[in-house]
């Protein structure tokens, strides 16, 4: 899913309108009263095992449909904050995480292994692909399991956890696509079936009160309004129009009352909407969209791209399009076919300009999907071509190692792109809530050949390796082959994204950055220190990244006169421990633990600084000051 086409939010303040919420209560607690009655007297199945492999591109949960919940989505006078992933823990979905570590064990390379346990550890999306999939079916656990699992992780957080769901099931789903075509028709009844049977069904869950203090971030149907740009031609995507637009003004408004849960539409990627004219008519279609639902732009605190596919976060090497190469500009060149947003850094920056101009409020903000477009390895280019033909230009200095940026499933030699982080830094244009994995790493986007099933998944040539595109301007797929049906465990994919990533896993992830500078508000800084007395030292520990079950820790000491060097205590919470350290000398890896410099950054003048950091597995320890000894 998320496809290539075939032409070369926030609210507007930190908390939703007052009126919407109360204007729409009454309609919302009336939705669920009546779902609740005629659903009395039903059995849910039991709730498969935590092994179960998930489903397309995600899976729904054991237990319940919804019926059984305690509170209906309406009035919610909660918080709504600016960005649901700032000072958050995202949620790890415990069921992929057991895939990754299977993958692990039977892996011989012992440190590829230890690389992947470290992704075991990353969140992901959840995936409600299908009406079953809420309730939990074959393939996996479904909602409530994952908000259940986000609640036990929030017991050992000192923070709110977030949960991506995926919102994925609409009338005539990906019509110009075949490996991931929807249960449900492009008809009447089909719309009707997608409000009562599964959005309804899920607004009731989300609006439980044992989930209120979560926060639940909704990603609305990937590829629909997408394909409503730039596939009008095609006789399924004209059948589907109304009902996209429909359901999606639908899910907005059924999730707008409730505070806690967060909305952000698709909106394809850069090889798919970067030309001026996709740029401009999906801008104006996002809008016609949000406008046409009871909420309006308050329903919508941003937008997604990249969902599930592979167009790098930046092209490092090609950073002007309009650069003469030969005579041409690079943007000219068959690879790019004159569009000029080369990577999704490019494209967020653009989409959000046009959002703006189309009356979206400027607190919208921007989430790009990471997990798998690394683009490492050992194909990785590391300097801008000296050949001086276009094509060959092109070819040499960009990481995207595909073809062509239509090519979308199961791409060989891609790799996992950056950790999930909120407030990423380096994109001020774009203004990033968060960089995520809404797509889990490792979840196949298709067969390779034909697969009889009964999960309504047909066969596209698309993911067949010996298969030759028009669509790809006459090139191959780059698809890998032996590939499982979309959203089945594919290890030997999995395998290479971690060979791949970018940055590598282990190595030291960009800090996220200050909020303030894009207008948003900034957290309190608890790492804010006084200045040490002369021939002392202080130490501040700042959390440069953290998930359920480890984090990233650095830890800054500065010389308030002439050092020779300097002892730095460190307290790690019961059961945490250091899996990895740098540039100090560690007393151990549990307890209380004295960090010692190491030799060449013991001696410091006034004012100097020196770093050491670790990774830790565990609940973290506390952003702030530590005690420091200087001799």
């Amino acid at each position: 899913m998320t496809h290539q086409d075939d032409a070369p939010a926030r609210t507007a303040g930190p908390e939703r309108a007052s009126w919407w919420r109360v204007g729409m209560g009454a309609v919302a607690l009336l939705v669920v009263l009546v779902l609740i009655l005629s659903s009395c007297g039903g059995d849910n199945d039991d709730a498969p095992s935590a092994t179960a492999s998930p489903s397309t591109s995600g899976s729904g949960d054991g237990g319940s449909d919804g019926s059984g919940g305690t509170a209906s989505p309406g009035v919610d006078d909660g918080e709504h904050v600016d960005n649901a992933y700032a000072d958050a823990k995202m949620y790890v979905d415990g069921v992929w995480a057991q895939q990754v570590r299977d993958t692990a064990d039977a892996t011989t390379d012992t440190a590829l292994a230890s690389k992947m346990r470290d992704v075991a550890n990353q969140p992901t999306g959840v995936w409600m692909d299908s009406i079953s999939a809420i309730a939990g079916n074959a393939d996996g656990p479904g909602l409530r399991h994952h908000l259940d699992a986000a609640l036990e992780q929030s017991e050992s957080a000192s923070k709110p956890v977030v949960v991506t769901v995926v919102i994925y099931d609409l009338p005539g789903r990906d019509c110009y696509a075949l490996a991931s075509n929807g249960e449900l028709p492009a008809t009447d009844a089909g719309v009707a079936s997608y409000k009562s049977d599964y959005i309804d069904v899920i607004a009731s869950m989300l609006g439980e009160d044992q989930y209120r203090d979560l926060r639940i971030v909704t990603i609305i149907e990937p590829d629909s309004l997408p394909n409503l740009v730039t596939n009008t031609s095609e006789p399924a995507c004209q059948e589907a129009d109304p009902y996209y637009r429909e359901g999606v003004a639908y899910a907005l408004d059924a999730f707008a009352p409730m505070s806690h849960v967060y909305s952000y539409l698709d909106a394809a990627h850069a090889g798919w909407l970067g030309w001026e004219n996709n740029a401009s008519a999906a801008a104006t279609l996002f809008a016609e969209v949000v406008e046409s639902t009871d909420a309006g732009f308050d329903g919508v605190d941003g937008f997604i791209t990249n969902t599930a596919n592979y167009t790098p976060l930046e092209e490092p090497y090609l950073t002007d399009p309009d650069l003469d190469v030969d005579g041409q500009p690079v943007k000219a060149a068959a690879f790019y076919d004159n569009n000029a947003d080369f990577d999704e850094a490019d494209w967020t920056a653009d989409l959000y300009s046009r959002l703006i101009d189309e009356g979206f409020p400027e607190s919208i903000g921007m989430l790009i999907d990471t997990s798998r477009n690394g683009w490492g390895g050992t194909s990785r280019p590391i300097s801008a071509a000296g050949t001086h033909a276009l094509d060959s230009y092109v070819e040499a200095s960009k990481v995207d190692r595909r073809g062509h940026r239509g090519a979308w499933c199961n791409q060989k030699g891609a790799g996992l792109g950056r950790l999930p982080q909120a407030w990423p830094a380096g994109y001020p244009e774009s203004h990033l809530d968060a960089l995520i994995w809404a797509k889990p790493p490792g979840q196949s986007d298709g067969s390779s050949s034909e697969i009889e099933n009964d999960q309504g998944k047909s066969f596209d040539r698309m993911c067949d390796p010996r298969y030759v595109s028009d669509r790809l301007a006459n090139s191959p797929t780059n698809a890998m082959g032996d590939a499982p049906l979309s959203g089945q465990w594919f290890a030997a994919q999995f395998t290479e994204l971690v060979q791949n990533a970018y940055p590598a896993i282990g190595s030291a992830q960009p800090k996220p950055r200050d909020p303030s500078e894009d207008g948003a508000t900034p957290s309190p800084d608890p790492t804010a220190s006084t200045v040490p007395a002369a021939g002392e030292c202080s130490a501040n520990l700042v959390l440069r990244d953290e998930w359920s079950t480890g984090f990233v820790a650095d830890v800054t000491v500065t010389a308030g006169g002439s050092i020779a060097g300097w002892s730095v205590v460190v307290p790690l919470p019961d059961g945490t421990s250091i899996v990895d350290q740098w540039t100090g000398e560690f007393s151990g890896t549990s307890g209380t633990v004295s960090v010692g410099d190491a030799g060449w950054n013991g001696p410091l003048e006034a004012g100097a600084t020196a770093t050491f950091g670790f990774t830790g597995s565990g609940d973290a320890i506390p952003a702030g000051a530590l005690a420091c000894t200087a001799r």
